[in-house]
């Protein structure tokens, strides 16, 4: 990395959508992506802990190699992509969303459509992940072009054998701009919100935890999650409640011979609050889809997975209020980064089979455990 003192790069609050109360997400400005200084990094990785998610702009140049070193910087002992082969699994739901580049293995292609050439993948097709492959009672096909839902809540992470990556970069590289959609909560809540097509939006956990209660605040700073073995496999046959935050219990996941072999010491134990390295704040962090059990402060584990899911949404449903939501309505060439410690993010939004939408994401498993509340 280049030796500096100063840096030229500026920060700037993202502006609120009228009605919004989110209190993360940030542009920066003035920095050179493929010559990152030290006095660079170090206002970047501050803005990145600070804000949660940063955004660049007219980054279309910026190659892959580029985008990985840059994400590799928040974890420079780590190389590896954030799922490991688990990708290769063809039973995984993550398995048709992304498409690895051949010279960037940490980088993966996501979309939506026919695509003839791109680094090194040819005559691939992109699918946009879509809420009716996912969602229990998705909305209508005579309603789909105007309303969307939030597909998944989630943070990037393998939840099993490997550690959640620390960060991960999204990079649009062509974006079809069409109308905005209407998101739809369909909870009971009549919740809704206007977003741009194809939408990433992020909530913060750091937010999450702040709504809750005394006692529930306790509860979390004091109980660990356990996650499913294989989870994106073990969840595969289940479908997701309306809202996008969790699973409805139905009993369809895959028992444990009907997956790939278990090592019980690669199943994952996660504190259900997570730290921020830089402000010291608590992070309600919490997968809703792949958890299995909670591990209580005085030893006991809760095993009933749908009490386990009722309990997991009611602490997390709050922070997914519209207000709280930010949707970024991405144009080519914006690259954001976010802490996958500290935000949850989902992707929204349908498109045609020939609207062509190309976007690269790198994320890398993380060299060390997360940060519980007592570390």
């Amino acid at each position: 990395m280049p030796h500096s003192t100063t840096s030229p790069i500026t920060v700037h609050k993202l502006a609120k959508p009228e009605g919004s109360t989110i209190d993360f997400g940030a542009e920066i400005r003035g920095a050179d992506l493929e010559n990152v200084t030290e006095a660079d990094f170090d206002v970047i990785r501050t803005a990145l802990y600070e804000n949660n998610v940063i955004l660049f702009k007219n980054q279309q140049n910026l190659p892959p190699k580029a985008q990985y070193e840059l994400t590799r910087l928040f974890d420079p002992a780590a190389s590896s992509y954030g799922h490991g082969k688990t990708l290769d699994a063809k039973r995984s739901i993550l398995h048709p969303d992304l498409k690895t580049i051949p010279h960037q293995p940490q980088v993966q292609v996501i979309g939506n459509g026919p695509v003839a050439s791109f680094e090194g993948l040819e005559n691939i097709t992109l699918k946009h992940p879509h809420h009716k492959t996912f969602h229990k009672e998705p909305i209508s096909v005579e309603d789909d072009r105007e309303n969307t839902r939030f597909y998944r809540w989630h943070m990037d992470a393998a939840l099993y054998h490997l550690e959640p990556p620390k960060v991960t970069s999204l990079m649009a590289v062509k974006v079809p701009k069409t109308e905005f959609q209407t998101l739809r909560y369909d909870d009971g809540s009549n919740d809704r919100l206007s977003v741009s097509r194809g939408s990433t939006a992020f909530v913060s956990s750091f937010k999450m935890f702040d709504l809750l209660s005394d006692e529930d605040k306790e509860f979390a700073r004091t109980t660990k999650v356990q996650y499913a073995p294989h989870p994106y496999i073990w969840m595969s046959p289940a479908r997701s409640r309306p809202d996008g935050l969790g699973m409805i219990s139905d009993g369809l996941e895959l028992d444990y011979p009907s997956l790939p072999p278990i090592e019980e010491e690669k199943i994952k134990i996660l504190p259900m609050c997570w730290k921020n390295p830089v402000t010291g704040q608590l992070a309600l962090q919490v997968h809703p889809s792949a958890v299995q059990k909670l591990h209580l402060a005085d030893g006991t584990i809760m095993d009933d997975l749908e009490q386990v899911r009722e309990i997991v949404h009611r602490m997390q449903r709050p922070g997914i209020a519209p207000e709280l939501v930010l949707g970024i309505d991405w144009e080519e060439g914006d690259m954001a980064m976010f802490n996958n410690h500290g935000v949850l993010h989902t992707v929204t939004g349908s498109f045609l089979p020939e609207e062509v939408r190309i976007f690269r994401q790198c994320n890398m498993a993380a060299s060390e455990p997360v940060l519980g509340p007592e570390t």
